[in-house]
Order: structure tokens, then C-alpha cells, then sequence
């Protein structure tokens, strides 16, 4: 007996932990496309796998559907996998540990992966159905989608017949997504150079923050650990000498990191005590101006107190680091006049990391600090503006730029029946109108949109709260209300 089965609707619980019990995070997921692969022979449906690992399962209309349009259901196939310090999950080969308690499912340690993965139960539990009333469907379930849409951006659409699209890519329930912000991935690159210290080794970690998604909660005020790092690095050479010896933050450039290490060489004759003390005082700062959004902020630090040798980052790389983590725009850059509340641009430095050459020895080789920085806006004159501020001060700092990952905007369809029938069925299911939206986040329906003419799509979805964060959870009932919904939809769009 599975932990979800005596949960409603069976078929979609059964495929949503069976999809969890299948590593698929991002880059990985073979396994999971060959799983839909396989569900596609058992059912003798026709399905097609591309080198991208990406999947398309067709499916006839049943009777009296035969010849209405076809319509896709689109979901991508890939989590973002994030752990708890201790978690012991390898994500490459492990499956989630699920548990259920207060009407939520969740995973012990872990993300969820309900973005997307109950996406593709929903879908699965459809085709394997023979009760259910629907057009003509092509399934699409795409890879990537969390480290830059790859798999829609290199799907191939000349298959594809379906113009009405349903995308269950949304986290609340009762809204609509109807357009979405375009963006790209900043890849930073500085080179740096070291030379060998004698001095005392300084553990800093930032830890405590609650982390996101860059895009759906950006706009929550949330602390960014590599961005807090940079400014704490800043404050401390105000007062002492030292020299960075490594730095790392951040899994995702689209998720807000939570966590961000640094070790750094303070000067012999450095007063320890004073030191500690220093960061206790830009603890108690950060406590302060985040007590609302991240109330568990914590700097830890460990010292060493007895001298010793290292090669570490000179003085120019050390000021370099610092400069670049204090002058880079991070969150929100700017607000859209025409749709209140709506993000319009914004900047998430997601991942900091120091990469080496082959040698294994760092002070012989070239050593240079990678950001990966998750740039978003609906407005592609604005991205462009921030690509290029960034480029700006990378070039100064003598680093460089490059944007990989590009997507485009999904803009608002004025004329849309989709949107029409999807409303009407939800004012009778819920007795309430849904919330018509556009997000900050980027959803592959642009991409989509993009490639196929006159594509009409909204994007939906059940309850998911804290997505690309271990306390990812998802709501049953909601899920249960979703599926009815969307079998209302499919029987409609005859």
C-alpha cells in the first residue's frame, strides 16, 4: 500500500507517487521520461520521445468528441530538488519520502516536486481513462522547465495539432494565469587571482532565510543569503583586514537562496573577540529588517584561532567579490503601471560558487567566481536594460556576461474562449468568480505561444505552498477540486 492510496482521486495519487518515487530533478531526467514512455505501450497509446528527453502522448477524442479540436495538456517533467542541512536524499538516485498529515502532502527533508508533478498525474490519470469525456489530446510533458524551459525551447511543435492548451503549471487554486513575464539566465564570470597568507581561518555561514521561488515570491521581501553575504563581507572590511578564501551560496538561479558560506584569512593581529562581537551587531541588523519575512536569519561563525598558511584570494580578488555581491541589483527593479501589483522586472542572484581549473592545485590555475543570476521581465526592452547593467558591472570588476536560457513573454490574449470556458465552469463549480492574473514568473506557455499561431492557453493548478523549498506542500482537497475541474473543461471543449 502506497502512502497516497486511500487518497481521492485514486488514479491521480497513484501516478503523483509513483512520479515521486522516480528522481527527476532537473538534468536528470531520463528516468522519468522512459516511465511515460512505458505508460504510453502499456496503454497502446502513440507517444514520441525527442533527445531532449521531452514526451508527447496522443490520445482520440471519445465518442461524440471525435472530430473537436484537440487539446494539450502540458506539464513538465522535472523538480527542483532543495534538502534541509542533514537531509541525507541523493536526488540523483533517490525517490521522496512523502508524508501526509493535516490534509497536506509533503516530503520529509525535501521539495515536493508538485510543481510539476502533479501535473503529469493529472495527465496520466486522463489517458488511462476510459470514462472520461474529452477532445482529442496530446499530452506534453517537457524537461527543464525549472533551470531555464530547455526542454520547451528545444521541443519540437510540427506534431502538435492542438491550439487550445490547458497548462497545470499554477500553485492557487481559483486563479487563471493568462500572461507571464519573458527572462533569461545571467551567467557572471570573474576571474580571480591568489597568493599564499599566513593568518586565522573565519567560518562564516548565513543560514535561517525561508528561500522561494525568484518569481512567485519575489515580491515578498524575502532575504537573498547571497546578497547578505556580500553586504556582511562589506561591513567587516570596514573594520578588518582580511582576505576571502571561499564563498558559496545557492542551488538554482530561480530560487532564492536560503543558505551562503564564506571562509575567510583574517590578519594575525586581528582582536577575535571584537570580531565575533561585529557579527553579532549585523545579526541583530538583519534580525531587525527582516523580523516580518525571514525570522529565523542567523550568521554562525567559527574561528581558528591558531595562524596558518593558505593560499588565498589577494587583495584586489577579495575586493572584487565584494564589490560585485554589493553592487548588483537584486529583487524587484520595477512595478508594472498597467497591472496593479503585477512585478514588471526583477533580478535573483540564485547561485555563487568558485570554479577551479584541472589542476588540483587552486594556486597554480585559473580561479574564477560564477553567478548565476535568474533575470525576469514582461517587458523585453527592460531585460535587456538590466542584462546590460550587469554586463556593465561585471566588465568594470574585469568579468564578463552571458545570457543563456532565454524565454519569451506570454502576452495577454484579449479574445480568448479558453479563458471564457474556463470561467464559466469555475463560477458554477465554486460558486465564485476566479482571479483573472499574469505573473512574474516565467511559465513555457510563451515558448509554446511562440511556436504554435494562435494558440489559445491558460494555466492553472491546485494548492501548492513553499514550492522550491523543503517545506514544499500540497494541498489534497485541492487537488481533488483541480481534477474535477479540469474534467468539466475537457467535457466542454467539444
Amino acid at each position: 500500500m502506497g502512502i497516497l492510496s486511500d487518497l481521492e482521486p485514486k488514479a491521480v495519487f497513484k501516478y503523483f507517487e509513483k512520479i515521486c518515487s522516480i528522481p527527476h530533478g532537473s538534468g536528470n531526467t531520463k528516468q522519468i521520461s522512459r516511465f511515460c514512455v512505458s505508460f504510453a505501450k502499456e496503454h497502446g497509446l502513440k507517444y514520441h520521445k525527442d533527445e531532449s528527453n521531452n514526451v508527447i502522448i496522443w490520445k482520440d477524442g471519445t465518442k461524440g468528441y471525435e472530430n473537436s479540436p484537440a487539446v494539450m495538456i502540458q506539464g513538465h517533467l522535472d523538480m527542483v530538488c532543495e534538502k534541509e542541512t542533514g537531509c541525507n536524499i541523493d536526488f540523483e538516485k533517490d525517490g521522496l519520502a512523502l508524508q501526509v498529515k493535516d490534509g497536506v502532502i509533503s516530503a520529509k527533508g525535501t521539495t515536493l516536486g508538485g510543481d510539476d508533478g502533479i501535473a503529469i498525474a493529472y495527465a496520466l490519470a486522463i489517458l488511462e481513462a476510459d470514462d472520461i469525456p474529452h477532445p482529442p489530446l496530446e499530452a506534453v510533458f517537457t524537461v527543464d522547465e525549472e533551470t531555464g524551459m530547455g526542454g520547451a525551447a528545444a521541443l519540437g511543435c510540427s506534431r502538435l495539432k492542438s491550439r487550445i492548451m490547458l497548462n497545470i503549471d499554477s500553485e492557487e487554486e481559483g486563479y487563471l494565469l493568462v500572461s507571464c513575464a519573458g527572462g533569461a539566465t545571467a551567467n557572471i564570470n570573474l576571474p580571480l587571482k591568489r597568493k599564499s597568507m599566513s593568518g586565522i581561518r573565519a567560518e562564516i555561514n548565513i543560514t535561517g532565510l525561508k528561500g522561494g521561488h525568484s518569481g512567485v515570491e519575489i515580491d515578498k521581501g524575502r532575504a537573498n543569503s547571497n546578497m547578505l553575504m556580500g553586504r556582511t563581507l562589506y561591513l567587516l572590511s570596514q573594520k578588518f583586514g582580511f582576505n576571502i578564501y571561499k564563498i558559496y551560496g545557492g542551488l538554482k538561479d530561480n530560487a532564492i537562496p536560503r543558505e551562503t558560506f564564506a571562509s575567510i584569512f583574517l590578519r594575525k593581529d586581528t582582536d577575535i573577540k571584537e570580531f565575533k562581537n561585529y557579527l553579532e551587531e549585523i545579526n541583530s541588523i538583519y534580525s531587525n529588517e527582516y523580523h516580518s519575512t525571514d525570522d529565523g536569519i542567523k550568521i554562525n561563525c567559527e574561528v581558528y584561532d591558531k595562524p596558518d598558511e593558505w593560499t588565498v584570494f589577494n587583495d584586489k580578488s577579495t575586493s572584487k567579490i565584494i564589490s560585485l555581491l554589493v553592487n548588483l541589483p537584486n529583487g524587484i527593479q520595477r512595478m508594472s503601471n498597467d497591472i496593479e501589483g503585477l512585478v514588471q522586472t526583477s533580478l535573483n542572484l540564485g547561485v555563487m560558487d568558485i570554479i577551479y581549473g584541472e589542476s588540483s592545485y587552486p594556486h597554480e590555475v585559473s580561479t574564477e567566481l560564477k553567478c548565476r543570476c535568474s533575470l525576469r521581465s514582461s517587458i523585453s526592452t527592460e531585460k535587456e536594460e538590466m542584462a546590460n547593467r550587469i554586463k556593465c558591472l561585471a566588465e568594470t570588476l574585469g568579468g564578463t556576461v552571458t545570457l543563456t536560457g532565454e524565454y519569451p513573454a506570454w502576452e495577454y490574449r484579449k479574445d480568448s474562449p479558453l479563458r471564457d470556458t474556463m470561467t464559466e465552469v469555475f463560477k458554477e463549480q465554486y460558486g465564485k468568480e476566479p482571479v483573472i492574473q499574469a505573473i512574474h514568473a516565467g511559465v513555457e506557455c510563451g515558448l509554446f505561444a511562440g511556436k504554435l499561431p494562435g494558440l489559445d492557453c491558460v494555466s492553472y493548478g491546485p494548492d501548492i505552498k513553499n514550492i522550491h523549498t523543503p517545506q514544499e506542500a500540497m494541498d489534497i482537497e485541492s487537488v481533488r477540486r483541480t481534477w474535477e475541474y479540469t474534467l468539466e473543461i475537457l467535457k466542454r471543449l467539444k
